[in-house]
């Protein structure tokens, strides 16, 4: 997996400071993307070990409230190890840091994705912000999302239910 940039204090992509890793590769190409760059999945430098612990440095700010997947897709089926590992590890090392996870893939799509990892990236997220950004439904006002189809959903509340979403 490649990797386009890395914020170490984001306060745009969720609550509070972020450290927010955008990953290069994205099938899904919606017209009117804002990060259209990170559509080929070779653009952008590798995501190693060395950057897995940067980010767990990073991470460790007090002021630092959580980290923030987002792309490209972080979901595709060739990122999912990744993620799950950062994902596991968050968990693991720091477990008071929240989770926010941005795709294209609506829950139920990911739900349906037959993976080693996709239930357990679910299980161990905070927030899912998801479905593909649509250019006709754009708009600008709304918080952590681009368009109006897609949804900001709890899943810790969420769990294996229904969608709980956190804010319309």
């Amino acid at each position: 997996m490649n990797y386009v940039t890395i914020y170490k204090a984001d306060m745009i992509n969720g609550f509070g400071v972020r450290v927010s890793l955008f990953v290069s590769g994205c099938s899904h190409k919606c017209p009117g993307c804002f990060n259209s760059r990170a559509w080929n999945e070779d653009f952008g430098k590798p995501y190693t070990k060395e950057v897995e612990d940067a980010i767990m440095e990073y991470l460790k700010a007090p002021y630092v409230r959580g980290l923030t997947f987002l792309g490209g897709e972080p979901m595709d089926p060739s990122h999912q190890e990744y993620i799950w590992s950062l994902v596991h590890r968050i968990r693991s090392e720091q477990p008071t840091k929240d989770i926010w996870l941005y795709s294209g893939y609506t829950l139920e799509q990911l739900r349906a994705m037959q993976t080693p990892y996709v239930k357990n990236i679910l299980a161990n997220v905070d927030v899912l912000v998801d479905g593909r950004f649509v250019q006709a439904l754009r708009d600008p006002d709304l918080p952590f999302r681009g368009s109006s189809n897609q949804r900001i959903t709890d899943m810790k509340q969420t769990g294996d239910g229904e969608p709980v979403l956190l804010m319309q």
